[in-house]
């Protein structure tokens, strides 16, 4: 489990292999506190450590997730966003954060201004209906409050001390991000019945009763 404040931007130092993957980051900062085993999550996706030498970290990266996450596209020299797992008795400063990237937006827009970013993103409708303006989401691993919501987009607001110390600064119109969307979206859309097109027509107060909420 996450909160989506990034520690520190993680410089990939190579990505190899076919359909499964090994990627090997540089991580001076924390490598000599990581361990093999733990958790990391990379660019929001959660990956187990599998080795720790000279301030580079190696993570395998299954099938299943280079099919579903920006990870696979990775290139040698590019950054990412690094989180550790929480401990117990940490404080949750952002949201709660799984590290299962649900889909894969793509920037439709920047405006920029002094006092902050706002980013658009396109986002697969199935996923969009699951966003609430002031809720979270999770891009690139980053926790982030939704400010605005369309057909099958969502925009974000983003303050220069984010930009400075994550990925999002150095993003571009058309880049890709792993979006996470907040676990308890998904838990309703269960509740309510899982089904694509209720959601899209929103989530009503008879559908929550009907569900068992009150």
């Amino acid at each position: 489990m996450f909160t989506g404040l990034i520690e520190c931007k993680g410089k990939v130092v190579r990505l190899s292999g076919g359909s499964g993957k090994e990627l090997v980051l540089s991580l001076p900062e924390i490598a000599d506190e990581i361990g093999v085993g733990e958790s990391i999550s990379v660019d929001g996706a959660c990956l187990t450590v599998t080795g720790v030498s000279g301030g580079r970290v190696s993570f395998d990266v299954s099938p299943e997730t280079v099919s579903r996450t920006t990870l696979g596209s990775l290139r040698s020299g590019a950054y990412v966003n690094v989180e550790r797992a929480l401990k117990l008795g940490d404080r949750l400063g952002g949201h709660m954060v799984q590290g299962h990237v649900d889909g894969v937006g793509a920037i439709a827009g920047i405006d920029a201004s002094p006092a902050q970013h706002t980013f658009h993103f396109h986002l697969p409708g199935e996923l969009a209906g699951m966003l609430i303006e002031k809720g979270s989401v999770a891009v690139d691993g980053i926790s982030l409050t939704v400010v605005g919501l369309g057909d099958g987009s969502f925009s974000v607001a983003v303050i220069p001390h984010t930009l400075a110390v994550t990925t999002l600064g150095e993003k571009r119109v058309g880049d890709k991000v792993n979006v996470e969307v907040d676990m308890v979206g998904k838990w309703i859309k269960k509740f309510v019945g899982g089904r694509t097109e209720g959601l899209t027509e929103g989530v009503t107060m008879e559908k929550l009763r009907e569900a068992g909420f009150e």
